[in-house]
């Protein structure tokens, strides 16, 4: 049997870049979290997945609404990625976090990376996560350098 922190010690070991994964609540707020259990699936038709916990909100508002926003972080953004950690219960508003819609009402997190606006597709149960596969309709990009996540911290890219 695999010890569970052993598992998770490895995969910290894994540089990743760092995604805030948005959708629309049933009141209509911005729903978040941290995550980077998320891949690239097809670029014909231009596919994604997303990994999300059973126990997690998120989990429930995505299976629910069939859509998402994963936004790729900007360095700048490490006390977004922090926020979006914590359970729901445990944010406050103390970390400003600006956002913008797209044509299909997902939150776009101001001043990332990259989004991508995605549909639900398919999923998948795995464990106690189950994998999202979403059809990105809507893509942004900016120039910058990626906030990375690396022997469970964060992290940003040295100078060359």
């Amino acid at each position: 049997m695999v010890d569970k922190e052993a598992f998770r010690k490895a995969w910290s070991n894994f540089a990743t870049g760092v995604t805030v994964i948005t959708t629309i609540q049933p009141d209509g707020h911005v729903h978040g979290i941290t995550a980077n259990g998320v891949c690239s699936v097809s670029l014909e038709p231009p596919l994604v997945l997303a990994c999300l916990g059973h126990n997690r909100n998120s989990y429930s508002l995505i299976k629910k609404r069939r859509r998402f926003a994963i936004n790729i972080l900007d360095e700048s953004q490490q006390r977004i990625a922090e926020y979006y950690t914590r359970d729901s219960k445990d944010r406050f508003g103390d970390v400003e976090v600006a956002f913008r819609f797209t044509s299909q009402g997902s939150a776009i997190v101001e001043g990332g990376l990259a989004y991508m606006d995605c549909q639900v597709v398919a999923e998948h149960k795995a464990g106690d996560h189950t994998i999202f596969v979403a059809k990105v309709d809507e893509i942004g990009l900016k120039q910058g350098r990626p906030l990375l996540f690396f022997e469970s911290g964060f992290h940003r890219l040295s100078s060359p």
